[in-house]
Formats: structure tokens, sequence, C-alpha cells
């Protein structure tokens, strides 16, 4: 807030060397940001988190202390990706599997295996045996971003190398990746050929369900661990895992989280958030989890969470996630562990190379699964050798698992859980009365109650004619100091003590033309504040992603924090009410109307204080929530969703709680 506070004199200075038909409220030349102000608000507010962390971090210093810290942390991260199956774990109720296929090669054999990780939901994977009779130790092999999965040549080296060095090794499709591709062509090819944009889609349903695109992946994983665990050939006592980048991430969320994983090597991957956040931004969809942030798991804590289970770190010199944050986390690891009394049992490796699993780092990964698997501590070195071609390894005919009859894709999944949670909720939010329906929404979109929301503070900055109408240039700080450039448009002779708000997904001059929406409005004695809501108009982010929003890594930065952009922009626009009310008479009311993606917040913020409002206008209704759900290509909808929203209401829910909404 300082910062924005600081640039007003000379934003006041610039505003008259600018046109004076410009309706722009912040000089293009500026050094307030208004594009980046978002982020660097988030950027804060990322730092203030891990700096209560690190607090909470240095003040363990014994075993239990520590467990209860592990216990607290597991518990927050199974209940942010909404729970997992009874079925993970259940020595009685193994995934249904097939062996699809095998290959001999020289020193291994590779066997085919497609086993369910939900009922009619399948997972594609290639397990790579020793020749010699088992029951062999086995690592699980969680693939990164390649489109071709467990066919990659990284993944192959990795399970070729452990299979000759006796440990078995079976990498498995993610979803989108290899054979498990979740949305195909009328041709039923892979319609998206980038690793990661199924991710993505299937990451904002899954955030309406109190789920994350995380969930499927680490089910994914675990009742790999499941299928592993009930074969005689296997050693169940003996499971390790590792992966590099997306691997990494799974990696170090399954060794988090199953305790069956007695040895762990993550590649390309852990280093810290504020790290992380500053120098690249969030990442895919599964890599972020609800809230983490701001709870305080960090990376670091992946490993904390296993302590003492022997764990080595993977990294690069030149990789992308930032090797400082990787060595604060590795830091970290060794101090608890030694906490507890194992110091040997966590260690790094760090090869001068860029992003990737490189042979020295492959060689580091089999010595430690073999030290801790087999009990030997030896050099190892990579022999030569030959990798299958990734359609070699299929374990379907067509290879699209999406294709076999009755296959569930993740988005079918999604869809059949927002229905049981329609079902659920609808008998409770009917026998609601409106206050405690108003609380409950409040409660899970984390807006806050007005008297706990500051008024937005004004700056006059200058204000041009048109047509004999006013329009004054300001500029609304909220309390988080978030600037939101407004234009007020005042009548020659307005009405007394009556105002309009008025919120457009395209920003404030969207409507503002001469004979525009706008000017009609003030031509009837209006005086109507047009305000850019976070990401709107002149603080929209730059670029351009039609699928996913060009603010993606904003809403994800808010995510990890706990926040949505519903949330922000709701707040924001009762801060601006506030202070329309501030500005005039005791007396004086405001009318809200709301057009394109400003509805969506506008809706949250009449519904829970439709005393703020004399009347509420949008053009068009919102679409239900479940609308998004049947779509598999939900397109810029993340600043439209709230987490776990629909285990308490649905967008049309909301429409009764405004009063008399009114409806193009």
């Amino acid at each position: 807030m300082n910062s924005a506070l600081v640039c007003v004199v000379a934003l006041a200075a610039a505003i008259g060397q600018t046109d004076q038909d410009s309706l722009r409220v912040i000089p293009n030349d500026s050094e307030l940001r208004p594009a980046t102000r978002l982020r660097e608000l988030l950027l804060e507010q990322v730092e203030a988190a891990a700096k209560l962390r690190r607090e909470k971090y240095e003040a363990l210093k014994t075993p239990d202390e520590c467990e209860t810290y592990q216990r607290e942390l597991r518990d927050f991260f199974v209940r942010q990706i909404g729970g997992l199956p009874p079925s993970v774990g259940d020595p009685e109720r193994r995934p249904a599997a097939e062996v699809a296929g095998t290959l001999e090669a020289d020193g291994f054999r590779v066997e085919k295996i497609i086993f369910e990780s939900r009922p009619r939901h399948h997972v594609t994977a290639a397990l790579f045996l020793p020749t010699k009779p088992g029951p062999h130790p086995a690592v699980l092999i969680a693939c990164g971003h390649t489109k071709t999965g467990k066919g990659a040549e990284y993944n192959q080296r990795m399970a070729i190398s452990l299979a000759k060095h006796g440990i078995a090794a079976m990498c498995y499709d993610p979803i989108g990746q290899g054979e498990r591709s979740q949305i195909l062509t009328e041709d039923g090819s892979a319609k998206y050929s980038a690793s990661t944009t199924e991710h993505f889609l299937v990451g904002v349903g899954s955030i309406l369900v109190g789920r994350g695109t995380a969930t499927y992946r680490i089910v994914d994983g675990l009742r790999g661990i499941d299928y592993l665990c009930g074969r005689e050939d296997i050693d169940a006592a003996r499971i390790g895992c590792t992966g590099c980048s997306g691997g990494g991430t799974l990696t170090s969320y399954l060794m988090a989280l199953d305790e069956r994983v007695a040895c762990a090597a993550p590649s390309c991957y852990l280093t810290t958030f504020e790290q992380l956040l500053t120098q690249l931004g969030p990442q895919d969809s599964e890599q972020n989890i609800f809230g983490q942030v701001a709870f305080g798991m960090d990376h670091a804590d992946y490993v904390l969470m296993r302590a003492p289970r022997p764990t080595l770190i993977c990294s690069t010199t030149r990789d992308f996630f930032p090797i400082a944050g990787t060595w604060d986390a590795f830091r970290q690891a060794k101090r608890f562990y030694g906490r507890l009394g194992f110091p040997e049992r966590v260690d790094l490796v760090e090869i001068d190379s860029t992003h990737g699993v490189p042979q020295p780092s492959r060689e580091a990964m089999v010595r430690w699964m073999r030290r801790w698997l087999l009990n030997r501590d030896e050099a190892v070195t990579e022999p030569e050798f030959d990798v299958f071609r990734p359609e070699q390894l299929w374990c379907t005919p067509d290879g699209e698992v999406l294709r076999l009859e009755g296959e569930r894709s993740v988005f079918d999944l999604n869809l059949a859980e927002a229905e049981r949670l329609s079902e659920a909720r609808q008998s409770k939010w009917n026998a609601a009365a409106d206050i405690q329906r108003r609380e409950a929404v409040r409660k899970v979109t984390g807006i806050r109650p007005l008297d706990e929301l500051p008024a937005a503070m004004i700056e006059e900055l200058g204000s041009i004619e048109r047509d004999g109408v006013r329009i004054d240039k300001l500029l609304l700080t909220t309390d988080d100091g978030m600037i939101l450039p407004t234009l007020r448009f005042v009548p020659k002779q307005p009405q007394a003590e009556s105002s309009v708000l008025y919120l457009h997904g395209d920003g404030k001059t969207a409507d503002a033309g001469p004979d525009g929406p706008i000017a009609r409005l003030v031509q009837a004695g209006q005086t109507v504040w047009a305000v850019d809501l976070r990401g709107f108009g002149e603080t929209a982010v730059d670029g351009k992603n039609d699928l996913l929003g060009s603010d993606w890594k904003e809403f994800y930065t808010a995510y990890l924090l706990g926040k949505s952009f519903v949330r922000m922009r709701a707040e924001d626009a009762l801060a601006a009410q506030r202070a329309i009310v501030g500005k005039a008479s005791s007396t004086q009311t405001v009318a809200l109307v709301a057009k394109g993606d400003a509805v969506i917040p506008a809706l949250h913020a009449a519904a829970l204080e439709p005393q703020c409002f004399a009347s509420v206008e949008f053009d068009r209704e919102p679409l239900s929530w479940m609308e998004i759900l049947r779509t598999n290509e939900p397109r810029n909808e993340f600043q439209n969703v709230v987490h776990n929203s629909l285990a308490v209401y649905d967008l049309p829910d909301l429409m009764p709680l405004t009063k008399a909404a009114k409806q193009d």
C-alpha cells in the first residue's frame, strides 16, 4: 500500500500531461505498474507466510515436537486434496489389474500392466523386472511432463538401470500423458500435444469439488504402490519412489503421504515456494495445493513429513527450479533428521547440468536405492543399453486408455463427485435460513464481513470534461494495497443521494463510450463509479492465454495462499461501495451493475451484503458451476472458481440472496 501512495503525487502531475480525452487513469509511463501490482502484493503475502513458517520450523527442538509437526502437516495435506479413497493401502482391496503383454531384454524383462486407480479409471504402466527370481525390492517411477509418459527415454533409463542392478521398477503414465489422454479428437487421438494442458483443464473442475489435479495424480501413485505390494515377486517392505520434474513433484507427495515408501529420491523439483514464486511463478496445476503456503507447507516439508526414512534430493545447478531454494530445503531437512537422530538418512546430489536427470543423477539414485533397499552401498555405473520405442510399451491396442469400453475420464470423475455433492447439499441449503446460508458461503469463500473490510481510500488525480459531463480520474486503494483505477462520471444535475457502482470484466472503459450504457445512466442523472476490479482494465495482467487466462499464475499464487479471484474481487467491490458511501452523506444509496467476468464476484458481494446495494443488475445470469464441470475444456475459468464451493452452494443459489436481482 505504501508504494502505491508514494506514487500519487507524481501520478497526479503526469495526468495533466496526458491526452484530455483519454480515459486512462494511470499513464503508461507511470512508476506505478498496475499490470504487475497484483503479483507484487501476492508475493508480499508469500514472503510473510514463509517467515511465519520459518519461525515455526525453528521452534521445533524435540522428537515429540517434530512428530506433532509431521502429523499436522500430513492431516492438512490429505484434507486439502479432498481425502483419499478407503481402498488406498487396504491389502483386501488391491486394484484390479491385468498383464497386457511382456517384453524380453538383456538382463531384464518388462510386463505391460493395466490397473484400476478408481473404478473404470485405468492406469497404464511398464514393470521392469530383474531376470533373477524375486521377491525384489521395487521402485515406483513417477513421470515428469513428457507427452510420451512412461515411454520417455529418461524414464526408461531409470527403470532399466534399476532392473539391471537388482531392483524392480514400475513407471506409470500420468493423466494427460502416454496412453492416458483425457481429451480425444473425433478420430480417437489425443487432442493436446502439450503434457500439461490437460492437467490445467482437469484442475478447474477439481477445485470446485474440493479436490485438485494433485488428488488424482496422488491416488494413481498410491494405487500403483498397492499393486506392487500385492505381487508375490515384490517385497512390500522394500518399496522406493523416484521421478524427475513433475515426477519429482509426485515423488515428493507420495513419499510424504505413504509410509510404505521406504526410500525416496525426488529429482529436479524441491526448492522453496518463496524462491519459486518470486523467480518463476507457480507451475502445473497439480503442483499447487490449496492454501499450503498460508498454512506453512513448503517443499522442504515433503521431506520432513517422512523423516527419518531415507531421502535423496537430486538436483541440477542450472535447473529452472531455483537451486538456492533446493539447498535451503535440504539444510532444513538435514537439521530435522538430526533432531530425530538420523542425519545420515537425507542427502543431496547436485549435478552441473540443466533441468533433467542426467546419467550421474541416475547413478546416484540407483546407488541410494541399493543402499537402503538391498543393503549394498557401492558405486554404480550405468551400462550402455537401448531403450524401447514408446509404442512398444503400450498396454492398450490403440495407445489410448480412454478408448477402452466403459472407461471414465477424470472429467467424468469430477462430474460424478459434483453430482454427489449436489444431492448432499440441497436439503441442508433448503432447510437453512438466509443468515446461515450467507455464513456458509462466507466460510468457504473466505470473503470478509463488512465490519472487517475497510473502505477503499480515494485519491483524486484530475478530471476531464466530455459532453458536459465531468469525468473524475480516481485511484482507489484497498486495505491490502491493491490499486483500483476508477472513473467517476458526474452529470450536470446529479440525483441526490444516488450513485451506481459499475463493474465490467473488460474494464471500466468498456461501456464508457459517448453513447454507451454509462452515458445513458449519467443522462438520467446518475453519478457512475466505473471501477477496475483487480485483474480487469488497467490492472489486467499482460499477455494472452485464451484457454487458461493470462492471469493463471496470479490465480495459482493466490490459491496457494488460500484465496480465489472471486474472493478478492468481491472484497474489492465491497470496499469500493464503502468508499462511495463514505464520500457522500449517510443516506447515500448505491446501485450495482456488473457485466461479463465481473458478474460472479459482484454476485457474491451482493449476496453476502445485500444491504449495500439498492438494486443489482447483471448483463447475464451467472452460469451454474455444474456447467463448467460438464465441459472438458473450460476456457478462462480459473478466475471464476472457488475451492470446494460445490460442497456448500452453486451460483444460482446466490441469486435469491441479492434481493431482487435484475438481468438484461
